[in-house]
């Protein structure tokens, strides 16, 4: 059940988007739909920036994965593995790689990683690596939702080993993402602002609008006053305990598009 304070998407009041800084997302579920991001989505995102209004991802896929997006997909930047690494366009069809920890530990965090990877898949019956593990660089991913399935039971199992080791867990829509070190998409999301627009997000939080779709966006709908969360926001009611402020009529893509369409009236009246 929606708690009373989440209001729909369609009753936020058009004054409070009309000085928004720029949009922060998530992309699975909430740029995708079906895994992919649709031509609509795209068609938005182009929209947006041409309103002046960038439009920043904040992702837990890996670095490889998220380069395509990046290169392909008209956004300012893409934020990776859970705040751990920026890919930033260079305008010319190329992405700069930057990372939020050095290189000596991200090495030495990569056999604690995998050491962790192979624990789980050995203890959690069912449990894999998630087939995007490829292009991961600093976390590791089991795959619940997207070609495998575990049970709420087994997803426990796999979020309780990964802070048995000391590592930061998190549940998306697909995914279980765990990784050393103290970044989020928080402080992803902080960086790359100051790091692209010279801003302090933290100044500014009520000038940015944020959406997501399941529990790993909890901090940020915590975080930004304007939060959304897409309708497939619901598939996660019960164990959401941090809700956004408004919610959407439709759901992934189509959910984004409709942030997008009234965010671009506000700007236009």
């Amino acid at each position: 059940m929606i708690p009373p304070a989440v209001q729909a998407w369609a009753r936020c009041d058009p004054r409070r988007l009309r000085d928004l800084g720029g949009v922060l997302t998530d992309i699975d579920d909430t740029l995708t739909t079906e895994g992919a991001i649709p031509m609509g989505v795209v068609a938005a995102l182009s929209a947006l920036r041409a309103a002046g209004l960038p439009v920043i991802a904040v992702t837990g896929r890996p670095m490889g994965w998220s380069l395509a997006v990046a290169a392909d997909v008209p956004l300012a930047a893409v934020v990776a593995e859970n705040g751990a690494v920026a890919l930033i366009p260079d305008g010319a069809g190329g992405v700069r790689t930057e990372y939020a920890d050095s290189e000596p530990m991200r090495q030495a965090n990569a056999l604690r990683l995998a050491a962790t990877a192979a624990r789980i898949v050995r203890e959690v019956p069912g449990a894999t690596v998630s087939r995007d593990s490829v292009g991961r660089v600093t976390d590791i991913a089991i795959d619940h939702a997207e070609f495998n399935h575990l049970d709420e039971a087994r997803i426990a199992q796999v979020v309780a080993l990964m802070q048995e080791e000391g590592m930061t867990a998190t549940v998306s829509s697909i995914h279980v993402n765990g990784w050393y070190g103290t970044h989020s998409k928080l402080t992803g999301a902080d960086w790359i602002v100051r790091r692209l627009l010279g801003r302090e997000l933290a100044a500014e939080r009520e000038r940015w609008l944020y959406v997501g779709d399941s529990t790993n966006d909890e901090a940020m709908f915590a975080s930004f006053p304007l939060s959304v969360g897409v309708a497939n926001l619901l598939d996660f009611a019960a164990r959401l305990r941090q809700w956004p402020a408004f919610i959407t009529t439709l759901d992934r893509g189509r959910g984004f598009v409709e942030v997008a369409e009234a965010l671009l009236a506000a700007r236009g009246s």
